[in-house]
């Protein structure tokens, strides 16, 4: 049977919601989103299991995140997509697969809903996201997003519903991410790159200058994922034209 959110009545932000989360080494915690809006959610583990079924048409897995330096968990391939841009938004600092239960009341009966992520902003300010299709979304679902957004307004988060990404800025940023982790990194190599690139460069162009493709390029596209490098990612799809520049920041 459901229980009803715990809430204080006092008419503080968030005070109408109830919330419930884990706390590595203390366990489920359960108040009030007035009260625990604050907590460090991009740290926490997800609230509930991942279910990893046999014949399942769900493609649940875990997604080695840079960002995070550990895996995070994603229950479909459209929520590994937004996984993989949240990892490579320079903005976002911290992420977390379904952090935290929310539960409300509506028309007399108790509600819940588990957002698909939360992420933390260099800022300090925090997102909550949920991922499904444009095509796919029933009246619960409608209505759990209507509430969660609500909820996310009164404790200053923002909230986005997100769908199919673009599709060519996807295709980048799926290839990027394979030479997102550090062991791509050369420093030496990195160090030419950024000079070959200080201006406008094609993408061939600047790796043959740089030296040999093999070596090379797993630096270039690792310097492309941490932005150092950059270039138009929604217009076209790498190619050897792609006109690639430095982005003026201190590399790294």
């Amino acid at each position: 049977m459901a229980t009803a959110p715990s809430v204080d009545r006092s008419g503080r932000p968030g005070s109408d919601y109830g919330l419930e989360f884990v706390v590595l080494g203390e366990g489920r915690v359960s108040g009030c989103l007035a009260d625990h809006w604050d907590v460090r959610f991009e740290d926490a583990p997800p609230v509930r299991s991942f279910q990893f079924a046999k014949g399942s048409r769900s493609y649940p897995g875990l997604y080695w995140s840079a960002t995070m330096r550990r895996h995070v968990g994603y229950e479909s391939w459209l929520e590994r997509d937004h996984l993989k841009l949240l990892d490579f938004d320079r903005q976002i600092v911290g992420i977390a697969s379904q952090p935290f239960r929310i539960s409300w009341v509506q028309d007399g009966t108790v509600r819940h809903h588990t957002p698909d992520y939360f992420a933390r902003r260099a800022n300090g300010t925090g997102v909550v996201i949920d991922v499904r299709a444009d095509d796919r979304i029933g009246d619960k679902d409608a209505a759990a997003f209507a509430a969660t957004e609500t909820a996310c307004s009164q404790v200053g988060w923002e909230f986005r519903r997100v769908g199919a990404p673009a599709a060519v800025l996807m295709a980048n940023v799926r290839w990027l991410a394979g030479y997102r982790h550090p062991r791509a990194y050369r420093e030496v190599v990195a160090q030419v790159l950024v000079e070959v690139f200080a201006d406008p460069t094609r993408l061939s162009v600047g790796a043959a200058q740089a030296g040999h493709p093999i070596v090379v390029l797993p630096v270039l596209f690792h310097l492309m994922w941490t932005g150092v490098l950059t270039a138009d990612l929604r217009r076209a799809v790498l190619a050897g034209t792609t006109l690639v520049r430095t982005d003026g920041e201190e590399w790294r």
